[in-house]
């Protein structure tokens, strides 16, 4: 027998996913349209289950947060393959907590919470919206670079690490190869763009520094 309550949990599920999707489609994300919808309809229909069951055995049996809970580690999964690793910044961590919150607005309709649902679908449509562009304008004027430096045996990395602090660039990886002649020190430096030739300029001045090379 069809249960408007359900069915409107669903078409709602399919409203507010798609909503959010379309946001992520629209930005060239790869979680989009039909992934958020499907995400947010099958959350759905597993948060009235949840509740259903727990109604019908009276405790006994399957509780509706354990559902809920395996229905958020299942996501988890899901939001993991969208997430990647370029260079020394990953990519996708936004995408997988997209996913992940809208699978917690499906259950949350499922469950009859319809009003909080939609006020949360507003929230993250209003997040991704509105602070994307703000977040797009900040990572220009941040940039990420490899850089090589080699050094004289028993020069300390923390010694260069703070002079480049000193210019707002810091040091996200570090790989180091000591040799009997030098020491090479492998880096993945993020800081503003402006610094980058003067940080150059500045390590290569060093008299501890034999080579540096930026990119």
């Amino acid at each position: 027998m069809l249960r408007l309550d359900l069915t409107l949990s669903l078409v709602l599920a399919v409203v507010l996913g798609g909503a959010i999707g379309m946001e992520r489609q629209l930005a060239g994300k790869p979680a989009g349209l039909r992934t958020n919808i499907l995400i947010c309809v099958g959350a759905a229909l597993l948060g009235d289950l949840s509740v259903r069951i727990g109604a019908t055995h009276g405790g006994v049996g399957p509780q509706p947060a354990m559902i809920a809970a395996q229905v958020m580690s299942g996501i988890g999964f899901l939001g993991a393959g969208t997430i990647m690793k370029e260079g020394g910044t990953v990519l996708g961590l936004t995408s997988a907590a997209t996913i992940w919150v809208v699978a917690a607005i499906g259950l949350a309709l499922g469950a009859g919470y319809r009003l909080e649902a939609a006020g949360t679908a507003v929230i993250v449509l209003l997040t991704l919206a509105a602070l994307g562009p703000l977040e797009h304008k900040l990572l220009r004027s941040t940039r990420v670079l490899p850089a090589t430096i080699r050094v004289r045996p028993g020069t300390e990395l923390g010694l260069i690490e703070r002079e480049l602090l000193g210019y707002g660039v810091r040091v996200r990886e570090r790989r180091i190869y000591e040799h009997e002649v030098d020491t090479v020190f492998e880096l993945t430096l993020a800081g503003p763009a402006s610094q980058f030739e003067i940080v150059g300029d500045v390590m290569r001045a060093r008299p501890d520094v034999l080579s540096a090379r930026l990119g």
